[in-house]
């Protein structure tokens, strides 16, 4: 019998059938991926049964571009690129405390690019300029992963002029804030970039 994401959000340890299921493949696939050493797990004691903890099926589906919504469920992962503490808090603040969010932070474009790769976020709230290079450039190397293909681009700045804007629409971006935001409006953009039902801020915490 299948589960539904929100019992597979909550389970540690997956048998084979479960992990052929959470990866929509066949459950000879996964003992294949097991034995063959891809997937990593373990034996129960005195049988021939194969286990498989969540964190390696997490890194196995990584690894293999499959998408991660059946073993997470609908949470959306959430990546804050900004190197103003005020402005990191603001959005931790914002949407750490709605259950529709999973959110990391990173205050370098060198940071961003590794939490990119493990976090693999559906959305980066991205400040145009950081320490280390422009947000277009991080822009471009999201584009360039054919595995980040859906993930939304939110660039945010008070010192652009019309022509940066573009400039980061070309690299990639989806929308453009300007700081100060309104945090409805801010709000109703990541709900519409994301492909949520509107709901009064907070109702889901």
């Amino acid at each position: 019998m299948s589960k539904d994401n929100g019992d597979w959000k909550h389970k540690k340890v997956f048998t084979t059938g479960e992990a052929a299921s959470v990866c929509k493949v066949s459950q000879q696939t996964i003992i294949r991926c097991f034995d063959s050493g891809r997937l990593q797990g373990f034996r129960v004691p005195g049988s021939k049964f194969r286990r498989i903890p969540r964190e390696e099926l997490i890194r196995f589906m990584n690894t293999n571009s499959i998408p991660l919504d059946a073993i997470e469920g609908t949470t959306r992962r959430v990546l804050v690129v900004d190197d103003d503490p005020q402005i990191v808090e603001l959005f931790v603040d914002l949407l750490g405390t709605d259950n529709r969010f999973d959110v990391k932070t990173a205050g370098t474009g060198y940071d961003a690019g590794l939490l990119t790769e493990s976090f693999r976020p559906h959305l980066i709230i991205l400040d145009y300029m950081l320490p280390d290079v422009n947000g277009n450039v991080v822009c471009q190397r999201v584009r360039e992963r054919d595995d980040m293909n859906d993930c939304k681009i939110l660039c945010v700045s008070g010192v652009v002029n019309q022509q940066e804007i573009q400039g980061l629409m070309d690299a990639g971006a989806n929308d453009f804030v300007k700081k100060p935001f309104d945090i409805d409006d801010l709000v109703g953009r990541i709900e519409s970039l994301l492909e949520l039902e509107s709901e009064p801020f907070g109702a889901s915490s």
